[in-house]
């Protein structure tokens, strides 16, 4: 699942945050090896993505980092 169907109804991000979020999304993919959109652990990462951004962080590289962290963990 791309994560812009999940960012699609949040109006509080502006374009350029979007963009940042879909890097370190698309980041966090290629370091993890995923590649199919389909598998349901795309959609995980997508989900710690944007919670990572609730925290207020949008360098993309951070974010990329904290949620493979996480998932490693």
């Amino acid at each position: 699942m791309p994560i812009r169907l999940l960012l699609e109804h949040d109006h509080s991000l502006a374009p350029d945050e979007v963009a940042k979020l879909v890097k370190a999304f698309e980041g966090a993919l290629t370091q993890l090896g995923l590649a199919n959109r389909e598998d349901p652990a795309t959609t995980l990462v997508a989900k710690a993505i944007i919670e990572a951004a609730k925290g207020g962080e949008r360098d993309p590289k951070r974010l990329r980092d904290a949620v493979i962290k996480s998932l490693s963990t």
